[in-house]
């Protein structure tokens, strides 16, 4: 079996990539022992993933492994909002990790405002060679004012998908990864894995 390591330690991500990823085994920058935070300082979310990929195959390479390396950025992205939160997502209201303040801080940005919206990844693999490659999913719908489902991740409650006409927050695991802007840029990951 293949081994992947997986440049996260988000306990969402690194369950939904393990569940799409079910024929490679995935390990965590855990895993592998590696304990720092990594600085996202692109402007981008293919930067920022390429920086993730970039830093822990140096640390596989300084330690003799050899592994393909997966890195990913993503975010969401309000078009009336000139693409924000895009790459603050995580940390739109300030504070990394806090969905309640980042939801309350959009849904203020969006008043009387277009809700079009989307869901954004960009996937890096990573290769020991130095070789990568970049992967791009995406999936479109609109914020919503009401909280629905799950509101433990991110964004995902008051995101209407157009597909499956319920919020992120409301579908199960295999609907959302159906769709899902990380799901399709996986897809598209592992027809070149």
């Amino acid at each position: 079996m293949k081994k992947i390591v997986l440049a996260s330690n988000n306990k969402h991500k690194v369950k939904e990539f393990k569940e799409i990823l079910s024929d490679y085994e995935v390990v965590t920058m855990e895993d592998i022992g590696y304990t720092e935070e990594i600085e996202e300082t692109g402007e981008t979310f293919a930067e920022n993933a390429l920086i993730k990929a970039e830093t822990i195959h140096n640390y596989l390479k300084d330690k003799g492994l050899d592994y393909i390396v997966v890195a990913d950025d993503s975010g969401l992205c309000c078009e009336a909002l000139d693409g924000e939160p895009g790459v603050y997502s995580a940390r739109y209201a300030g504070e990394h990790g806090n969905n309640e303040a980042n939801r309350a801080k959009l849904l203020g940005n969006l008043k009387d405002k277009d809700r079009t919206a989307y869901f954004v990844c960009n996937i890096v693999v990573y290769y020991n060679n130095g070789e990568h490659k970049l992967f791009e999913g995406r999936t479109y719908g609109k914020i919503i004012d009401e909280e629905r489902g799950k509101t433990d991740f991110g964004y995902d409650c008051i995101f209407l998908s157009d597909e499956l006409n319920k919020t992120f927050g409301e579908a199960s695991e295999e609907e959302k990864n159906s769709v899902s802007h990380r799901g399709r840029a996986i897809q598209e990951m592992v027809k070149e894995l």
